[in-house]
């Protein structure tokens, strides 16, 4: 490795060369530093990370991890992933040498987790903290299992959490007709509902329906694809799994009533999404519904799961509406 003083640009530079993780020789080249010194703190630690040297910072052989698994996660896992690691992981064990990190410090850590609250002043639901422990020890199963650390700290330490959320509430079907007359005000909000409620796709699914997802001749509805959002940004996605590919059979009122939404889209192309809203739209209106109606207040997800399962009762519902 070399550090190198650029005179037209008054900066450092380092040029180096590295075998990546299948042995190829690469060229790696930095600019920019404004000191010998930063450019020679940067080159150790990229030497660090290029040498496998587990006593390198935890951050660095996070990137490390990162890099390795990139490749084989869909986009919305690997956001979610980072976002994750650099808001409750990365500040806690910044700083920090990989290979020493005890079992004592990841239960200080938990304790930590488990004592914090979010923005609406509630400490953080247990399978969230399960969810985040998965990671912390996973990225360190990594390191054991393909860089030679010694022991995963994060597995003697145990989980926290749970990994099962508390019983899931559902609404008769008066409740929801009486949910659903305290939002029909907005019609977006009536179709969108609507969709959930008779179809039990996910929300994700919902709001990256287009009109050509419909098949009014057959009234099937085809699920394709899914919806995300990350840092402001839209993404359109495969859906969360092979088999979540399919085509629902819709009832005769829904179609009916879908139809009669379109004639209000016309300004819409049939690759257009058809929901312009966010998930965060359907929880203010779920809690608006909720509060209007007084039934009792359940979760977005909830209303899926009576026609992922469907009992015969509302079997016999859906077929004597439809």
């Amino acid at each position: 490795m070399t550090v190198l003083y650029n005179k037209k640009t008054n900066k450092y530079e380092v040029r180096c060369y590295y075998k990546d993780i299948l042995g190829n020789t690469k060229q790696k080249n930095k600019r920019g530093f404004t000191s010998e010194r930063a450019a020679r703190k940067w080159e150790k630690e990229f030497k660090m990370q290029t040498d496998l040297d587990l006593t390198m910072p935890f951050e660095k052989f996070v990137e490390v991890y990162f890099n390795d698994i990139k490749p084989r996660l869909k986009l919305s896992t690997w956001n979610n992933k980072r976002e994750i690691f650099n808001k409750k992981i990365l500040p806690y064990f910044k700083g920090k040498s990989l290979m020493d990190i005890k079992t004592t410090d990841i239960i200080r850590w938990q304790n930590h987790l488990m004592n914090l609250q979010n923005k609406n002043g509630k400490k953080y639901a247990p399978t969230y903290l399960r969810s985040i422990n998965n990671q912390l020890n996973a990225m360190f199963n990594h390191a054991e299992r393909y860089y030679d650390l010694q022991r995963n700290p994060a597995k003697k330490a145990g989980n926290m959490g749970k990994s099962k959320a508390n019983a899931m509430q559902i609404w008769t079907t008066d409740e929801y007709r009486r949910f659903l007359e305290c939002v029909a005000n907005k019609p977006i909000s009536f179709y969108a509902f609507e969709i959930l409620y008779w179809t039990g796709i996910r929300e994700g699914e919902m709001l990256a329906l287009t009109m050509e997802d419909f098949d009014f001749k057959t009234n099937t509805l085809r699920i394709n694809k899914n919806l995300y959002r990350h840092g402001g940004e839209i993404y359109i996605t495969d859906p969360k799994t092979d088999k979540s590919i399919r085509n629902i059979k819709i009832p005769q009122f829904l179609a009916d009533e879908m139809k009669e939404y379109f004639k209000s889209l016309y300004h819409l192309k049939p690759t257009d999404r058809i929901f312009s809203i966010s998930k965060n739209y359907l929880y203010y209106e779920m809690k608006r519904g909720c509060k209007a109606s007084g039934v009792k207040r359940i979760r977005i997800h909830d209303l899926r799961h009576p026609y992922v399962k469907p009992t015969t009762k509302k079997l016999q519902l859906f077929l004597r509406i439809s």
